[in-house]
Parts: structure tokens; C-alpha cells; sequence
């Protein structure tokens, strides 16, 4: 196949959402619809036996939430899938926020009742700035839900979006008969199955009798709300949904399979290819000849029998090869990857080339930062993998002296991936975890414990905000750093950085020292 061939049917998108408005079991439905797995498992494990695919921490299978990305590849009708399920909980935002980085698409996942939740607004806000046309799933019909077309209503309000319904419910809850795909004119009717596929049926004239047989009185209902969306919404454009403007929207039920279907086949029509990206040199097009691409992830011990790292590298342009000599832009290196692998979660193959679009994981041994660009030559930067000021804080202390190896390994690879910030206090030297919510200091400790066999404490620290700092007069920023001697540390690169105790200390700094330059984000 030719390179401009594959790189046209490359999809690669990421599913977001609020917590447990299913976005996990949705990512599950689309690897079964697309012949990635057999069996979709459960995201608690009460439901069946087998755990989700994308959940395959420990951790996340205990508690039903998704705590980082995951990626997953197949192939469907033609199209080469690359999905990556993304946490919902606002505590790993930082992880979803580099995540969309590296996608061209978004589906965006809204529960049927509940409707628009802040974290979704949050990442909706980070599509539009970032012009990513999205595709909202309005999920959980199954049960009782609000009024389709109020719903249709906030979701344009508070995501800030045209939308164009291309599925349509057919009631909700008991009464939830199934869905009408208005891209494709078929019908789907619900039977609630788990584990199986459905069956479609072909409906091409909705004003044909036959659609009683099927769904009764509801049939007139159906055909007067279909003609009100004629009426009311945008014909649909895909000029429009891929500026970002318009937003299709699909209805169903991922736990029963229920319209997912129509979600797979007509995102794989309509998303984007691969997109041009923008580094801080130029536009990098993805038909371009020479290879390159950015690393926006880090998982330590993705398996941990094996303590194995693995760094997620995005391929911008020209096709990747198993073996070949890159240059490793940070350190000015040569290196050559003879394992690069293509993944379903944790389970991983060795792939000999990759395309643009393509996400591969890449055995790392400490050479990989989030944010390292790999080329064939040209020294180029990919912008917008920020790492964000911590908010809370807290001192990181052994409580295993026999294993204080396994603690300081542990708590190196993990900061490498970025759900956390290391500190070292240069008043103290001890080291401070920063963290943007208190649920990750929770994970840091249970994977220290299960997946590195060392046990921390965690002490409180009552602090504001750190801030990168940065100055262009050497004796400015060596006086601010003997002044604030007690509130300076460095980070893990040996970066700068200050240490306010409140907002009130940091606004005074700011007055008394103009010639600093205070950051809230690690890419400045």
C-alpha cells in the first residue's frame, strides 16, 4: 500500500469525558465492534468476570476509574483505529490534556441523565482551542434520561458548539425501544446483551408503514421529532465538523452495545486524517519524506514482572522503521529502536514500520522525557506538553529503610510519567510531591507498594503554588534565590523553582522582584 494511502486511513482519536459517564466501557464496545476482542469485559468486575481492556492497572481494576491512558489499535472496514481512553477523573486532567496533544479527534462521552459535567466543559474548552472537531456520544439510554432535545440544548450551550443529532433515541429507560441512524437510515432495535452484537435493519424510508412493526406507536413520534431536527438543526457539513464548529452527535447505550456501531461506521467516514502539527520551527506535514514524532506519555512497569518502561511516541510525518537511526533531539544523541511495539493497552507486538497518526511504545531506560521529539536529522520541538503548577503538596518520606532502592527507582519512573511533580527542598533537601489532586497522591502510594515493594508516608506540606522561575539578568535571579533561599527547590530536571506558602507571599514576590519571570506551566 502506498505511504499517502496509509496515512489516509489512519484515525487516531481520543474518547474523553466526566467520570462514569462510560467512557471506558465505551472504548471496551468499539474494540468488540471492531474485531479487537471477542468478549467486551465490565469496568467493575461485578458485571462479568473478564476487566475491561483499557483498565489494566491493579489499581484501576479495583476501583472502576481510569487513572491513565491507555492505547489501543485495530483495524475496521478498511481504517487503521487508534483509540486512546483517557482518565475522566479532573485529578488526571494533566495526562488527558498531553493526550490530546497527540490525537486528531475527540468523541466526548455525556450520560443521558446527568448531561453536561464540569470536567467535560473543561476539556470541551481545550478542544476548541485547539480547533479538534469532536463527536459527542450521549450515552447510558438504557435508563431514564432527560429530554433528548433539552439535552441537545445544553450540550449547545455549555460546550459552546453547534450540534447535529446523526442518531436518534427512541424513548429512554423501560421504554427505550433503540436508535434511528440518521447518517446511515437504519434502525437498531434494543435487546440488552452484554457481551454480543445486534443486528441493524436497513430503513431507507422512515414514512414506510413497516416501521410500526418494529417500534409501534412510537413511529410517529419518531417521524415528527426527525422532522423537527430538519428543521431546527444545521444540515450536517463535514467541512464544518472537521473545522471544529459543529459537533454530530450520536445516542446509545455502551454497556448493551447499543449504537455504537453507528458511531464506529460513521466516524470512520467523516474524522480527519492526520493532521499537520505545529513545532516551534514550522508545520510538520504528515506526507512529509523523513520521520519524525514527539513523546506525550511515559508508563512505568506496563508490566510489571518485568519493570518495564515504555515511552508513547506519536508519529508526525514519514514512516517510522524498526532498527533505523534517529536523532534524539534533547541530547543531541543517535539512538536505534529494535523493539518499538504497537499496542491493545498493555498487551504490546513488535511492529516493523509505523505512519503518521500511529501511536508506538518505545522500551525506555531513562533516555525519554514527555515532550522529547525523535527525527531523522532536524532539530525540531513540538509544542503544548505542558507540565501545571501542583496545588497540593506533600514531603515523601521512607518507611522502609531495606528498601529505600525500590522507593527511589520507584518514585523516578513514576514522576517520568507525569501524573506528579518531584521537588527537592534546597533549604532541607527532602523531596516534596506536588500533585493537582489528592487522588494521585493515593495511586503513587498503592503502585509504590504493589509494583515496586516500597512503602512511603506522606507528610503534609502547607504550601500555594510552585513556580518555574526564569531571569535574564544572572545577579537579579541569584539575589532573588539568596532571599527566598528557605522557599527555592529544584524539579527533576534541576530546573529553578520557588515555593510560595500562600497567594500573598507569591503577589509579593512578584512586586518586589520585576525582573523575575514567575511560570505556572513547565513549558516556557
Amino acid at each position: 500500500m502506498k505511504f499517502t494511502d496509509e496515512i489516509k486511513r489512519r484515525r487516531t482519536f481520543a474518547i474523553v469525558s466526566h467520570p462514569d459517564a462510560g467512557k471506558t466501557t465505551l472504548t471496551e464496545k468499539l474494540l468488540l465492534f471492531g474485531g479487537a476482542i471477542r468478549v467486551a469485559g465490565a469496568v467493575k468486575n461485578n458485571k462479568i468476570k473478564k476487566g475491561t481492556t483499557s483498565d489494566f492497572m491493579e489499581i484501576e481494576r479495583q476501583r472502576g476509574i481510569s487513572v491513565a491512558t491507555s492505547v489501543m489499535g485495530f483495524d475496521y472496514s478498511g481504517y487503521k483505529i487508534n483509540i486512546l481512553d483517557t482518565p475522566g477523573h479532573q485529578d488526571f486532567q494533566e495526562d488527558t490534556f498531553r493526550t490530546l496533544t497527540a490525537v486528531d479527534s475527540v468523541v466526548i462521552v455525556i450520560d443521558a441523565a446527568k448531561g453536561v459535567e464540569p470536567q467535560t466543559e473543561r476539556l470541551m474548552k481545550v478542544c476548541r482551542m485547539r480547533k479538534t472537531p469532536v463527536i459527542v456520544f450521549v450515552n447510558k439510554m438504557d435508563r431514564p434520561a432527560q429530554d433528548t432535545f433539552s439535552l441537545m440544548d445544553e450540550i449547545e450551550e455549555q460546550l459552546k458548539i453547534k450540534v447535529r443529532p446523526l442518531s436518534w433515541p427512541i424513548n429512554s429507560g423501560a421504554d427505550f425501544k433503540g436508535v434511528y441512524n440518521i447518517f446511515n437510515k437504519s434502525l437498531q432495535l434494543f435487546a440488552p446483551n452484554i457481551q454480543e452484537i445486534g443486528t441493524k435493519i436497513q430503513f431507507d424510508d422512515i414514512l414506510n408503514p413497516r416501521l410500526e412493526n418494529y417500534i409501534g406507536g412510537d413511529a410517529k413520534i419518531l417521524r415528527e421529532e426527525l422532522e423537527l431536527i430538519e428543521g431546527v438543526y444545521p444540515e450536517f457539513e463535514v467541512a464544518a465538523y472537521l473545522e471544529g464548529d459543529l459537533a454530530p452527535i450520536f445516542f446509545g447505550s455502551a454497556l448493551y452495545n447499543f449504537g455504537v456501531r453507528e458511531l464506529l461506521d460513521s466516524f470512520a467516514e467523516i474524522a480527519p486524517v492526520p493532521q499537520p502539527i505545529q513545532s516551534e520551527e514550522r508545520i510538520i506535514q504528515p506526507g512529509e519524506d523523513t520521520f519524525s514524532g514527539f513523546v506525550f506519555k511515559i508508563h512505568a512497569n506496563i508490566d510489571p514482572n518485568h519493570r518495564s518502561r515504555i515511552a508513547f511516541i506519536k508519529v508526525c510525518s514519514g514512516c517510522f522503521k524498526r532498527n533505523k537511526a534517529y536523532l534524539h533531539v534533547r541530547s543531541g544523541k543517535t539512538i536505534r529502536i529494535s523493539r518499538p511495539t504497537a499496542f491493545m493497552a498493555s498487551q504490546k507486538e513488535v511492529v516493523e514500520e509505523a505512519f503518521p497518526g500511529d501511536i508506538i511504545g518505545v522500551p525506555d531506560t531513562g533516555n525519554f522525557i514527555i515532550g522529547d521529539t525523535l527525527t531523522e536529522g532536524e532539530p525540531i520541538h513540538f509544542k503544548g506538553l505542558p507540565s501545571f503548577s501542583p496545588e497540593l503538596f506533600r514531603y515523601v518520606e521512607n518507611a522502609d529503610p531495606m528498601k529505600s532502592k525500590q522507593l527511589a527507582k520507584g518514585i523516578d519512573q513514576l514522576m517520568d510519567e507525569g501524573v506528579a511533580q518531584l521537588f527537592t527542598s534546597q533549604f532541607n533537601g527532602r523531596k516534596i510531591i506536588g500533585t493537582v489532586g489528592q487522588l494521585q497522591f493515593e495511586v503513587i502510594q498503592y503502585r509504590l507498594e504493589h509494583e515496586y515493594g516500597a512503602k512511603c508516608r506522606l507528610e503534609p506540606l502547607q504550601m500555594y503554588k510552585a513556580c518555574w522561575i526564569k531571569c535574564d539578568d544572572p545577579s537579579a535571579l541569584t539575589e532573588f534565590k539568596k532571599r527566598k533561599y528557605q522557599k527555592m527547590a529544584k524539579d527533576k530536571l534541576g530546573r529553578d523553582v520557588f515555593m510560595a506558602d500562600s497567594s500573598f507571599i507569591l503577589q509579593m514576590a512578584q512586586d518586589e522582584f520585576k525582573n523575575i519571570q514567575f511560570h505556572f506551566t513547565s513549558e516556557f
